[in-house]
């Protein structure tokens, strides 16, 4: 009876989470029946499961194509490096901006700075991608316009693969600091101010102040993002690698990760299979790299680890 009328306390509550629990039910656990498509050739026989059922059994063959690809290497090399980038730089740029916006004394200033760089957070990549186009576009640019007006040559920039990368990770960290920094500039108001006052009466300035009270307050928070990041670090955000680079040939030696390979595939194709097992592959590469990254963070600081 002790048992059920706890239950009935933590009805409330229990209703309030139901939706979360459905929803990642239904998007996290119910398609990972799907995954037996890796290692099928789909044959259409009727209904969807019972084709699923009845076709044939290829083992890893769906996932030579990937591995077989002379472009295997290239994507593979992009995801990894751009989100290598993305989780250092990134983070860095967040904790530096987190760490500008706490040290400033105007609440209302701070909440209007807060608001401005986390709007971007909030626009789709569609409409950064007509931004980026608006600035890069070889005969209308912006940045081509001011070139010209300083007697510099335009810039071919949709046909020139060197400044992409930088273009690229420019773009993800403008589109994601604020919502980075919220959390930790988060972390950052909650720590004691009498730590400050008190480091202040014995004469430490500001950047003291920021190294031994603000950083390793916010270590771990950092140690734990880091370590979500890690997990998904084979996949890439199909948005900014489709969307903004405007899906120009030319630029895929630079531009092309495992993510939009596999839509143009799909889209070529239609090897529903195929694009299952690149899926799966990444799912497992990333369960493995966050049990890594964990596993060694624990052995660094136990009480820094996810689990």
């Amino acid at each position: 009876m002790a048992g059920r009328g706890k239950i009935q306390r933590s009805l409330p509550f229990l209703l309030m989470v139901l939706p979360g629990f459905v929803w990642v039910g239904v998007m996290n656990y119910l398609p990972m029946a799907g995954l037996v498509l890796a290692f099928k050739r789909l044959r259409f026989r009727g209904s969807f499961i019972n084709s699923v059922i009845t076709s044939e059994w290829v083992g890893l063959g769906n996932f030579r194509f990937l591995f077989g690809s002379s472009d295997a290497w290239i994507i593979t090399r992009n995801t990894v490096l751009y989100n290598f980038a993305f989780i250092v730089l990134g983070t860095a740029a967040a904790v530096f901006l987190a760490v500008l916006l706490g040290n400033m004394l105007r609440t209302t200033l701070r909440s209007a700075y807060q608001t401005i760089f986390l709007f971007p957070n909030f626009i789709s990549w569609v409409v950064v991608s007509y931004f980026t186009l608006a600035l890069l576009q070889p005969t209308n640019g912006l940045i081509n316009n001011w070139l010209g007006a300083f007697g510099r040559p335009p810039v071919e920039w949709y046909s020139d693969t060197a400044p992409w990368p930088y273009i690229l990770i420019i773009t993800n960290i403008w589109k994601g600091i604020g919502f980075s920094a919220s959390l930790y500039l988060a972390a950052i108001l909650n720590i004691d101010r009498s730590l400050y006052e008190a480091a202040r009466i014995d004469g430490a300035n500001t950047w003291q102040q920021i190294t031994n009270i603000t950083l390793p307050f916010l270590r771990r928070l950092v140690i734990v993002l880091t370590l979500l990041a890690v997990g998904r670090i084979f996949y890439a955000d199909f948005g900014l690698f489709y969307q903004v680079t405007q899906n120009v040939g030319l630029l895929y030696p630079v531009i092309d990760v495992i993510d939009t390979y596999v839509y143009r595939s799909l889209i070529n194709s239609g090897d529903i299979p195929m694009a299952t097992a690149a899926g799966f592959y990444q799912s497992l590469v990333g369960l493995v790299l966050i049990l890594g990254a964990n596993t060694l963070v624990r052995r660094i600081d136990e009480e820094s680890s996810l689990f």
